[in-house]
């Protein structure tokens, strides 16, 4: 990586402390934790009249979990370009940090890491690989789609 290409990625993860990322996903983790709670309160709390149609309770298990991970998703991925766009503004090098993304991409598609998936949020791009319909799931947004976006704000200033 060049000196401007980690000024870039250094920018993008000061960004994430000026925006407050890790405050917004305690937040976010709180909410889908009560988002579970509920759920199991009210799996709890059905009559015994319920309990003989398995599928409320069934649904109740299986929504709860899938609410708090689609939160967290949708908080990571947007919290991603907010940092991008924070960092090109703090280094002032938005083609700088484009560059060092897709670099990073690079490697990562060449040797992918041995990352618990749990932990995929902290990284810069998403360090598993991703592709076709599992990429719904990731918690970055694509490369190409930050890159054209940083591309974009070089444009624009």
């Amino acid at each position: 990586m060049t000196p401007a290409e980690l000024e870039g990625v250094l920018a993008h993860e000061l960004a994430h402390v000026k925006n407050r990322d890790m405050l917004v996903c305690m937040i976010a983790a709180t909410v889908a934790g009560g988002i579970g709670v509920l759920f199991r309160s009210l799996l709890w709390g059905l009559p015994d009249s319920d309990w003989t149609n398995p599928i409320i309770p069934l649904l109740t298990l299986l929504f709860a979990p899938i609410a708090a991970f689609l939160i967290r998703l949708a908080i990571s991925r947007s919290r991603e370009f907010d940092a991008d766009a924070a960092g090109a503004r703090i280094s002032g090098k938005p083609l700088a940090l484009a560059s060092a993304l897709q670099k990073i991409e690079g490697c990562v598609k060449m040797r992918p890491l041995g990352v618990n998936p749990i932990l995929a949020h902290r990284y810069i791009v998403n360090p598993l690989r991703g592709e076709g319909m599992i990429e719904l799931f990731d918690t970055h947004p694509s490369t190409k789609e930050r890159v054209a976006r940083l591309q974009a704000m070089a444009i624009h200033n």
